[in-house]
């Protein structure tokens, strides 16, 4: 028997986790839709056809709206039986006490890490309503404790956090993994060698009084490749009992 077809919609595609987990899809013959502002040459030449791309800001509520209203999602997802979202895009920034931050970009920072997702999260369930749809919000400790200096990002990721347990309260899980319907979890992918940890690690000690954990972190080799967690990342939203636990985080998954 044939496995079901299975296709991919990822934000933030073009570096870090993103990019990883595209690669970790495409390596398994999962066709992936990559959405960010720019665009990934490498993993266009690495994999063909197996990736499409939007360019799209995804701070900009208005236009990534206009596009979801358009065919394209839906015609990529096709006669999918199962049909996968990571909302992986998201900013740290901005950092620091309440009254040095910009209000615009706190803005952009809510329309990116929360709007963006919750939308991409609403168009692929109408797009996938046949199909075994699984949305996984990349979500981060901080959601889960207040951290000095990210009271911006910590409340945006745990808007997903919270998002994921109303969302599944409205799609009790299916009696039988891969039947049609909706699986949720928000997952803190726990920390990661990005661009985003050099932008924390170069953040003044002023505006983030935690910067020296952060930077031991990368002195003493705590931090995962790209490449591991996109594998844990995938591995996670393939399994059958995707979605038992709503909120949940990958190194606490791994030691069950």
């Amino acid at each position: 028997m044939s496995g079901p077809v299975v296709t991919a919609v990822v934000s933030g595609h073009t570096q870090g986790l993103g990019a990883a987990v595209a690669a970790e899809l495409m390596t398994r013959g999962i066709a992936v839709l990559g959405v960010a502002r720019g665009t990934a040459p490498e993993l266009a030449a690495r994999f063909g056809p197996l990736l499409r791309e939007h360019q799209a800001d995804l701070a900009d509520s208005a236009a990534l709206a206009a596009w979801l209203a358009t065919p394209a999602l839906r015609d990529f997802v096709g006669a999918s039986t199962r049909v996968l979202l990571i909302n992986n895009a998201g900013t740290v920034e901005p950092v620091g006490a309440l009254h040095d931050q910009d209000p615009l970009a706190v803005a952009q920072a809510v329309a990116l890490n929360v709007a963006a997702p919750v939308m991409l999260a609403a168009a692929v369930a109408g797009a996938a309503r046949q199909a075994d749809c699984r949305i996984l919000h990349v979500s981060s400790g901080a959601a889960r404790n207040a951290y000095t200096g990210w009271s911006v990002y910590g409340a945006t990721k745990a808007a997903l956090d919270h998002h994921a347990r109303a969302v599944a309260l409205d799609y009790p899980l299916p009696p039988q993994a891969g039947s049609a319907g909706v699986r949720i979890c928000s997952l803190a992918p726990g920390v990661i060698d990005t661009a985003m940890q050099a932008r924390i690690r170069a953040t003044p000690e002023s505006r983030f009084p935690l910067r020296e954990r952060f930077l031991a972190l990368q002195r003493d080799g705590a931090l995962s490749s790209p490449e591991q967690s996109a594998a844990g990342v995938v591995d996670y939203l393939l399994a059958p009992g995707f979605g038992h636990d709503v909120v949940d985080d990958l190194r606490a998954a791994g030691s069950r």
